[in-house]
């Protein structure tokens, strides 16, 4: 596909988006003093307009080798785009998904991404950030809602396989629960901090399940080697 009709269904891509967005940031915020349940339906109607979205303006097909089990486990997925953020209410019925503190404070969004259940990554807020971090965790595993972490920190071009975060191994340790980690190759198609997105299969590869208790040298290299089972062969030996 050329770069012209590429950058054209791109533009489409994006309008459509932003006005599902408004629309659904707007319904969510008015279901909070109604129904909880009515804001978990109307993200995940944004979710499912990103991957119509996907599908027919931008010509994405989406695979999933593995099953995704919805249940009260840490899912640990690569980060390369803002493509598997957006799918992860698709992928599960009520996920609790790790998310940048900035991102509740844009207008809107931020209000209906709190009451939804999102948990909020304050990395510069000390011990007090932590705690409350870790309470949120296990009040949504309490539920019975899977966990959600991008513990690579930020979006990663394709075959790039950087060194996990810290909170990853510290997630792991205090919550002792499985680790069922997740490649993604949306990079390709969907680059990341690029306006321009292109035709192509985005692939979703489930890792073996990761037993809780394991050393943190030994869980943080087995999730690695995990999320990255998409990119070239060379990507772990090149980043080490």
């Amino acid at each position: 596909m050329s770069y012209t009709v590429a950058l054209f269904r791109s533009i489409l891509f994006w309008i459509a988006f932003f006005v599902m967005s408004s629309i659904s940031s707007i319904g969510g915020v008015i279901a909070l003093p109604i129904s909880h349940r009515g804001t978990i339906f109307f993200v995940r109607i944004w979710a499912q307009a990103h991957r119509i979205f996907c599908r027919f303006l931008l010509g994405q097909t989406i695979v999933v080798e593995g099953e995704m089990p919805d249940i009260p486990v840490l899912y640990v997925f690569k980060h390369e785009s803002a493509f598997e953020t957006v799918e992860q209410p698709m992928l599960f019925k009520h996920p609790a998904v790790f998310a940048k503190e900035e991102l509740f404070s844009i207008p809107v969004w931020g209000q209906a991404a709190r009451f939804y259940g999102l948990i909020p990554v304050d990395r510069d807020g000390g011990g007090k950030a932590m705690r409350a971090m870790l309470g949120a965790a296990k009040a949504a595993l309490a539920a019975g809602r899977p966990l959600v972490l991008f513990a690579e920190g930020t979006r990663v071009p394709h075959g790039e396989a950087p060194q996990l975060r810290p909170g990853f191994a510290g997630m792991y340790r205090l919550l002792g629960i499985p680790v069922i980690p997740v490649a993604v190759n949306s990079g390709l198609a969907f680059p990341p901090r690029r306006w321009v997105k292109w035709p192509g299969t985005i692939t979703y590869r489930i890792g073996e399940t990761i037993p809780a208790g394991l050393p943190r040298e030994e869980a943080e290299a087995r999730v690695r080697v995990a999320i990255n089972a998409l990119n070239p062969p060379e990507a772990l030996l090149e980043s080490n």
